[in-house]
């Protein structure tokens, strides 16, 4: 199936625009192949209106193709120019382009004229356009003498440049003496015609060296006029007056210009002051996107000016005192422009054809037609055209009907020339794409298979796909007519071979191309909006994926131009890094990722931030006696909007160097009102801040000095106290610098006595912040005033103060002071309290003094009593002595305490505590161990806190099974310190508890463990309270003749069962006495087994402790009060452990330490009887 041309009306979408742009320029493109006899067509020449460099060789261009290869003529001014009569004329080889040498000998103007070039075959033959040839022109300017030129301030001035005329014109630009270029304003500005126009002038205008410079390209010239001198004489500037207008001049104008050009109308006003310019376009508005202001709004220009910008334009000038306008009328006419140019013909014989030549213009141009450079009335006779208009029609094209045509559409702005030729072939088709072309092709985007083909008559194009395929259908392809085949939106399954066949009457001709589609290049992950801190570093990631067939190449741009050649970018495969970031360096970054077949790209933006820079050109205005306003100008922000200005100032008279806060503004303010001190000598800074922090101190403004005045204020923190009994030292916290206000500050100090009918006392001091009144009652309230005063006056009325003159010590002492004992560590004290006039100042408490003393030798050893003091403050007649010792003597007295010291004692009191509980006794040791007998051994407690009544003795044994026996209660008389325990069990362990007694109550107990011995030999066990292992005393039992038999049984066996026991123990038995006396730490309070009324199990809470070396118990066995507080626990790190002969271990005792009762008794533990056994090893 043969395709069909796509549709012309068929509406295509946006995306495809620029694609049928791409195949329609392909289109008028196509071109009879070189090897085919074919006219000449002119491929290159010079422009229209060629200007030269008169000191350069003149080149005129003329190139054409054609077959055969066409010869080349020149006409100069309307007639042939012969160029081989010239000899400084050659033509290039093979080419009818014209070298002039004239840089040996001739002149360019010889040569100046209208030059056609022909391009002439057996075929046709075509003409160039009228080359008009002008060498430029740089004329030097006329010379004349100018005067100078004196004004007033205020006047207009216009100082004339009337460059020379030059070819082409020159560029106007005014400068001085130096080379630089005169500063220009809404005030000062330069017209389109070169001359400088001033609105009005000021003194400053004044200068000797106003010159104008003309500026010629082409030759790269420059020419200077005479220098123009002006003085403005600095009078008192004129009246100020309306605007009027400079240039142009009346109230209207006409401006004429061709399409396409620019259109710049020009209005420059004087007035005082200095007019603005506005514009506007009657009924009409301004083009939006081609309007652009010039010259301070002076010059409106409009690009591409067309027809519809025809009309009334109108600039108003206007100032305060009035307003002016001028009309210019604009007419837009058009050199000639095409609709539609001649296009090349090919046909085959018979055919038939058209050239249609159509343009436009105003005024409308004229079209005529020429045939092989011969205007067409007077060309040879053809039969097979038809002149219409500017059409030519072709019908039953022969052979000799080949010839090339000449449209030339003119008017008085221009002339436009086009060549066309008519080639009659007979040719069968070919196809001029190469062969077995491969194209890759992006999913998804258009595919474009060229079949670029030649043929006579006209061939027709079919396209296939694979070997054996159908002819593409046109509803999913296009075929457009250079042969191009368009695949709209290629899928992968669009890859393929295609095979392009063309075919006209003459024969066919056909040829494959190959497609190949890929994945497009994707950025997965696109750089991201970045804002660093000038000094750090940044980096933007740019990852992509791409089809991997294809050369990725990743590219990063800034501001869309090339990275900065700088070592601190670092690009590493996907990442951009920037360090040390600058100023500079903010920006848009790019990456830019390419394959041979597309490309994508993404944008970040880096914002460099900082702190603002400081601002700048600080102004003092408005400057009042009080008030300044401070105008500046702030600094770059740093891209972090500014948020507010800190404003400073110092003071240089008083205290210079040294900077204060005076207020802050917002970051839109660049002015502020201050309020100002008298007397300061002022000079103020401004800093920026934004979220990053706060900009370096602006430099500091001029310095104002405001006038003296009075001072403001008086001195603060004024107090009268006295440091004598009979004086009034009066101080104060006196004025700085910048509160005084003016020179010579003093202070006026005044008093009096409050409570008296006395006069104001007064005195005038110099800048001091003290006073003292001598020869004052003692502590007499005062009434006091501190006034600053200046060489210019007073200040405000003070405020008055209490004080009070120097206090002495209190005359009198408590009396009646009374003691209450409340218990026996605390006593209440009641006084009553003295007169107030007595205490001769401020009352600042009471005091009591209390020790311990001795009944009878109270006053002989008070001097080397420890006395305890209780200050009570302020007017408390009564108070608590806590912490005292029972059972003691006390005595104490009563102070009243002032601001100078206390006062006399009140006579001695004295009372007594009562009793108390006792502290334990100090020691408890357990001596003389036997079968049936224990005897203990204590020293009385070391505070007895009374008359000790007893001491309670409580014991109870621990059995084979480590639980607790029946509690035997026994009392002991006081003056007792050793007591014998008979009729006990043999072998058995006891715990004691030993505690003494008072009138008051039992006091805190110890506790000691001990054995009694398995036969006559006495072993001593460890003394588990001390934790320390103790010797053990032998008895001899060759001395024991009755018992030897009978001992040397028992103790075989109790050897036999001490050995498995103590094997037993070592593989983790347990001796539990340590957790029944934690749960039972007070023999009274312990429960009773149900079944035999006996005490709970007793045992350690830790099997094992290692030994400590070197650990020993005193060989008497004492146990000391300051020990007993460690149990069991803490000897397990000291056990007491004994070794048989060979050297080998044989007994471990180990205990945790014992928690006390809830009344804090205090305990210590008895050896561990395993080692009543080492006697018999």
């Amino acid at each position: 199936m043969q395709l069909k041309i796509m549709p012309k009306k068929k509406r295509l979408p946006a995306g495809r625009v620029a694609l049928i742009l791409f195949l329609c320029q392909m289109i008028s493109a196509l071109e009879v192949p070189l090897d085919l006899v074919q006219p000449p067509t002119i491929t290159q020449q010079s422009p229209k209106d060629y200007i030269i460099d008169p000191r350069e060789n003149i080149v005129i261009q003329c190139e054409a193709k054609g077959k055969p290869p066409p010869s080349f003529s020149w006409t100069r001014n309307g007639t042939h120019f012969d160029i081989d009569k010239d000899p400084l004329v050659t033509m290039k080889p093979g080419s009818g382009t014209l070298t002039i040498n004239i840089m040996n000998e001739g002149k360019a103007e010889t040569y100046e004229g209208v030059y056609q070039c022909t391009a002439r075959n057996e075929r046709g033959a075509a003409i160039s356009n009228n080359i008009v040839v002008r060498p430029s022109r740089s004329p030097l300017w006329t010379k004349e003498k100018l005067e100078p030129i004196t004004l007033r301030n205020g006047q207009s001035l216009v100082l004339p440049c009337r460059p020379p005329l030059g070819l082409p014109p020159p560029i106007i630009f005014w400068m001085d003496n130096s080379f630089q270029r005169l500063p220009q304003s809404e005030r000062v500005s330069q017209g389109l015609n070169g001359d400088l126009y001033f609105s009005n002038v000021l003194p400053e205008d004044t200068r000797e060296d106003y010159i104008c410079y003309a500026r010629f390209n082409h030759t790269q010239t420059i020419q200077q006029k005479q220098p123009i001198s002006v003085k403005v004489i600095s009078a008192k500037p004129n009246r100020e007056r309306p605007p009027t207008f400079l240039t142009p001049e009346g109230n209207t104008s006409n401006k004429e210009e061709l399409r396409g050009n620019v259109l710049s109308l020009e209005c420059i006003a004087e007035g005082l002051p200095t007019p603005v310019i506005y514009w506007i376009k009657e009924d009409g508005t301004l083009p939006t996107n081609r309007t652009f202001y010039r010259n301070f709004k002076k010059t409106l220009q409009i690009i591409q000016v067309s027809e519809a910008d025809s009309g009334n334009y109108q600039c108003i000038a206007k100032n305060a005192l009035g307003a002016i306008h001028h009309t210019i009328s604009v007419t837009v006419k058009a050199a000639p422009y095409w609709i539609l140019a001649p296009q090349n013909l090919v046909l085959s014989p018979g055919e038939d054809g058209t050239l249609i030549c159509r343009a436009n213009g105003n005024p409308k141009p004229r079209i005529s037609w020429l045939s092989n450079g011969v205007p067409i009335e007077i060309a040879p006779n053809d039969p097979s055209r038809k002149i219409d208009g500017d059409t030519i029609i072709f019908s039953n094209v022969q052979e000799r009907s080949s010839a090339v045509y000449q449209c030339n559409a003119s008017n008085e702005y221009g002339y436009l020339l086009a060549n066309a030729f008519v080639n009659v072939l007979a040719e069968p088709p070919r196809i001029l794409t190469s062969a077995n072309t491969l194209y890759q092709v992006i999913a998804n985007r258009p595919a474009l298979l060229d079949c670029a083909f030649f043929g006579s008559p006209l061939p027709t194009i079919e396209w296939f796909k694979g070997a054996k395929g159908s002819a593409l259908r046109d509803d999913i392809y296009v075929l457009h007519e250079n042969g191009t085949l368009e695949i709209p939106v290629a899928q992968k399954d669009s890859t393929g071979t295609y095979t392009c066949v063309a075919r006209n009457k003459l024969g066919m001709a056909k040829n494959e191309v190959h497609l190949e589609i890929k994945d497009p290049t994707r950025i997965i992950k696109q750089p991201e909006y970045a804002v660093v801190q000038r000094g750090s570093t940044v980096s933007f990631e740019c990852k992509v994926k791409h089809d991997h067939t294809l050369t990725l190449t990743i590219t990063w741009l800034k501001d869309n131009g090339e990275l900065p050649s700088d070592g601190r970018f670092t690009v590493d495969k996907d990442h951009l890094e920037v360090a040390d970031v600058r100023d500079s360096d903010g920006g848009a970054y790019t990456c830019v990722a390419n394959t041979t077949l597309d490309m994508v790209s993404a944008s970040a933006v880096l914002s460099v931030v900082d702190v603002p820079n400081p601002p700048f050109d600080l102004e003092l205005t408005d400057q009042l006696d009080k008030s300044v306003q401070l105008s500046w100008t702030p600094g770059d922000d740093n891209n972090s909007p500014i948020i507010e200005f800190i404003i400073e100032y110092e003071d240089a008279m008083h205290e210079a160097g040294l900077w204060h806060h005076q207020t802050k503004v917002s970051g839109m303010q660049t002015t502020a009102q201050l309020k100002l001190s008298p007397y300061v000598n002022y000079s103020f800074r401004v800093m920026a801040v934004n979220s990053l922090g706060r900009s370096l101190p602006s430099e500091p403004s001029e310095q104002y000095l405001t006038k003296a005045a009075e001072p403001d204020t008086n001195p603060t923190a004024v107090e009268g106290l006295g440091s004598e009994p009979d004086n009034l030292v009066i101080t104060w916290k006196p004025l700085n610098g910048f509160e005084s206000n003016g020179p010579g500050l003093q202070y006026k100090v005044s008093w009096r006595q409050k409570d008296g009918d006395d006069e104001w006392a007064s005195v005038v001091v110099a800048n001091v912040s003290k006073y003292i009144v001598s020869g004052t009652p003692t502590f007499v309230p005062y009434l006091i005033k501190v006034q600053a005063l200046n060489d210019v006056g007073f200040a405000p009325e003070p405020a008055v103060v209490r004080g009070h003159s120097g206090e002495d010590l209190p005359m009198v002492a408590p009396g009646n002071v009374r003691v209450n004992v409340v218990n026996s560590t605390l006593a209440e004290v009641h006084w009553d309290p003295v007169p107030p006039k007595s205490i001769r100042g401020h009352l600042q408490g009471y005091r009591i003094y209390y020790w311990k003393a001795q009944e009878g030798s109270l006053k002989r050893n008070r001097r080397h009593i420890e006395k305890k003091i209780l200050t009570f403050q302020d007017s408390k007649t009564h108070g608590m002595l806590p912490g005292l010792e029972p059972f003691s003597h006390y005595a104490l007295n009563v102070r009243v305490v002032n601001g100078k010291g206390e006062g006399p004692a009140s006579p001695d009191r004295v009372f007594n505590t009562p009793e108390g509980v006792p502290s334990a006794p100090s020691s408890l040791k357990i001596v003389n161990p036997t079968l049936d007998s224990l005897t203990l051994e204590w020293d009385p407690p070391s505070r007895p806190n009374g008359i000790l009544t007893e001491y309670t003795l409580k014991y109870q044994p621990i059995n084979s099974t480590h639980e607790l026996g029946p509690l035997v209660d026994l009392k002991i008389p006081a003056n007792k310190t050793r007591w014998t325990l008979k009729n006990l069990n043999f072998s058995t362990r006891y715990k004691f508890y030993f505690y003494a007694q008072t009138a008051a109550g039992s006091g805190s107990q110890i506790t000691e463990e001990a054995v009694t011995t398995v036969d006559e030999a006495g072993i001593l066990p460890p003394d588990v309270g001390a934790g320390k292992a103790m010797a053990s005393r032998q008895v001899d039992i060759a001395t024991q003749g009755w018992f030897i038999g009978l001992m040397c049984a028992v103790a075989l066996l109790i050897l036999i069962l001490l050995i498995v026991c103590f094997i037993r123990r070592n593989k983790g038995g347990k001796y539990p006495v340590k957790e029944k006396e934690d749960a039972h730490a007070d023999p009274e309070i312990q429960p009773m087994k149900e079944d035999d009324g006996t005490f709970g199990e007793y045992s350690d809470a830790e099997d094992h402790k290692p030994l400590k070396k070197g650990s020993r118990t005193p060989s008497d066995r004492t146990v000391k009060k300051e020990d007993s507080d460690d149990s069991l626990v803490d000897y397990g790190e000291g056990v007491n452990g004994q070794f048989n002969e060979d050297g080998s271990f044989i007994g471990q005792y180990s205990g945790k330490k014992e928690k006390e009762p809830a009344e804090g008794n205090e305990s210590s533990e008895a050896p561990s009887p395993v080692n009543a056994m080492n006697s018999f090893v």
